[in-house]
């Protein structure tokens, strides 16, 4: 990759275009340093987390516990703000959708599916995506850059705002999951995911549990033990097909870590047990995947690790290139799974009438720009 490819794709550092840093997805010890910068000691760092991060504040001068000296000093040099919101459509099942807007202008999509007393956030880590799975709305749209960590957490902390759920509940969360599954394949924007999600499970702050945290890869090889290391998180893997010759086709990046490649690294995942299991996610297509003998190549495939299986029916989206297999073929494909000892859940679609189910997202921008073209 060439420099200039590389520094286009790079996410933005925390320095706003008024000069001031933007505080929300520094590290402690980042917090620290800029605080220190500023002269001040390093238990001023606490306090300010606490307050950006478990009250969700926003405005320097209602941090009453800091000095009103402080807080002028605070409010000159440094910022607290959220993405901007281009877009807010709620779907007739509940479902949220929200087109952020960040500083620089570019725009990426989440997504709240809520329970009845729970509720997941799908957030982005890239604007567009570095791959092309030929399924996936998201993947026609290139990749523009990554996101910066307090991009990533810009989107929990605006779901958070929407919701009412400040200061930081300890039950009862409305938000109380995290799926690593929008905009992008966090994998390769680790550093930043990384940074992001441990802020998110600071138990000082936002404090949502790596238990309740998925990552979702297409299968970036290399990358995937040093998330189980560094992390902890559950891991989800794009499966989708149990050949090459097919995954080579709807998801290219087979081509570099093929299959058997792939299923070695969740053998080895270091957090991979019976009580975490590794969800394989499994659109079904219609005559492309979905066979009975698919299913019983995919048992094969997976035997010896603990996981379930998700089955995605596919979502459409405008000149698609696939069909989603019949209800009668998902229900026969389920049940080869189910009798090998593997839960395999068929997900039901949420969002569907605002474009935010599985594969559907991508800026609404890029869709503006096409269609005025």
């Amino acid at each position: 990759m060439s420099a200039e490819k590389h520094a286009l794709m790079a996410a933005p550092d925390n320095r706003r275009a008024d000069g001031r840093i933007e505080l929300v997805g520094l590290s402690r010890a980042e917090l620290e340093a800029e605080l220190a910068r500023l002269g001040q000691p390093a238990f001023r760092a606490r306090q300010v987390w606490h307050w950006i991060y478990y009250r969700g504040e926003t405005d320097f001068e209602r941090m009453t516990s800091l000095s009103k000296e402080l807080r002028q000093v605070l409010a000159e040099h440094c910022a607290a703000t959220r993405p901007g919101v281009s877009r807010a459509q709620h779907s007739l099942d509940g479902t949220r959708k929200w087109l952020l807007k960040m500083a620089d202008g570019q725009e990426v999509e989440c997504v709240h599916i809520p329970e009845e007393d729970r509720g997941a956030l799908c957030v982005s880590s890239q604007v567009g995506c570095t791959l092309t799975c030929r399924f996936c709305h998201t993947g026609t749209q290139r990749l523009v850059r990554n996101l910066s960590a307090g991009e990533i957490v810009g989107q929990v902390m605006h779901a958070r705002d929407q919701l009412g759920e400040w200061p930081s509940p300890r039950d009862g969360r409305m938000l109380s999951n995290i799926v690593m599954m929008g905009m992008g394949e966090p994998l390769y924007n680790y550093d930043n995911v990384a940074q992001a999600l441990a802020i998110v499970m600071d138990g000082e702050g936002i404090g949502i549990s790596r238990r309740r945290i998925t990552l979702s890869t297409a299968g970036v090889v290399p990358m995937i033990r040093r998330c189980g290391v560094e992390l902890g998180v559950r891991l989800a893997i794009s499966l989708h097909a149990v050949t090459d010759e097919i995954r080579d086709c709807i998801v290219p990046l087979n081509r570099k870590y093929p299959i058997a490649e792939l299923l070695k690294a969740c053998r080895d995942y270091p957090r991979a047990k019976n009580s975490r299991r590794i969800t394989f996610e499994y659109i079904m297509l219609k005559g492309v995947n979905d066979s009975v003998a698919d299913a019983k190549a995919l048992v094969k495939l997976i035997a010896g690790i603990p996981a379930k299986v998700n089955l995605i029916p596919f979502n459409a989206w405008p000149r698609a290139p696939f069909e989603c297999s019949t209800d009668e073929q998902i229900a026969k494909f389920a049940r080869v799974v189910n009798d090998a000892g593997y839960a395999s859940p068929v997900r039901t679609p949420r969002g569907r009438d605002i474009l935010a189910a599985c594969g559907q997202l991508k800026s609404d921008s890029v869709r503006q720009r096409r269609a005025a073209a």
